[in-house]
């Protein structure tokens, strides 16, 4: 009888206490269920977004080894950056024209492509990558200051050295043998030991003395 009366009372106490917050939580479910959707419909549609921009990426590359209408080649890299900008195809694609441009010699259309992946990407080898090669563009037209800036770019640990060396060889052209001294021993003071490019920071390291 007694664990009848129980029962009872926690049966009681269940639809008390659905009837005060049951409906809140059905909401919260509906929401919990409807974020999920909502998330997997992101990433099959991000999924479908990158295939899009790695065919057009193909496309692209496609048309530059055969030498194509530079428009064509031109009409694709705009279309990857102006309907697939966040995908990694729209970086390859646009460091590839930096690097054509800077090749040419055409130094500000270059520059306009690397300060266009540091605007519209994320991911931190590309961000780094374009900081470097637009500081490197910079210091080709001798604009010292704007290559400093375009290396003063927050990016991740691992890619700080690239950065710095690069810092140094700014320094370095500009006559600043002991900055780029110090910039250069703060570069090889974090690269591993088995890294490769220890000695060629060792050797810019020397020729500052």
């Amino acid at each position: 009888m007694a664990a009848h009366i129980e029962e009872q009372q926690e049966l009681d106490n269940f639809k008390y206490f659905w009837k005060r917050t049951g409906r809140w939580i059905f909401a919260v479910l509906i929401l919990a269920a409807a974020a999920y959707l909502g998330y997997t419909v992101y990433q099959n549609h991000q999924a479908e977004k990158n295939q899009e921009a790695a065919a057009v990426l193909v496309g692209l590359v496609e048309k530059a080894q055969q030498k194509a209408d530079p428009n064509a080649i031109n009409a694709d890299l705009k279309n990857l950056q102006e309907n697939y900008a966040d995908t990694i195809s729209a970086a390859q694609a646009t460091l590839m024209a930096a690097a054509t441009e800077f090749d040419a010699g055409r130094l500000d259309i270059a520059a306009g492509h690397l300060q266009w992946i540091l605007k519209n990407q994320n991911e931190p080898l590309v961000q780094a990558l374009a900081a470097q090669r637009l500081a490197v563009v910079y210091l080709q037209q001798k604009k010292y200051d704007d290559a400093l800036n375009a290396l003063n770019t927050k990016v991740e640990s691992d890619f700080q050295p690239l950065l710095l060396e690069t810092k140094g060889d700014v320094y370095a052209a500009q006559g600043n043998t002991a900055e780029a001294a110090k910039t250069y021993q703060q570069a090889l003071d974090l690269l591993t030991k088995e890294s490769v490019n220890r000695d060629l920071l060792q050797l810019k390291i020397d020729a500052q003395k």
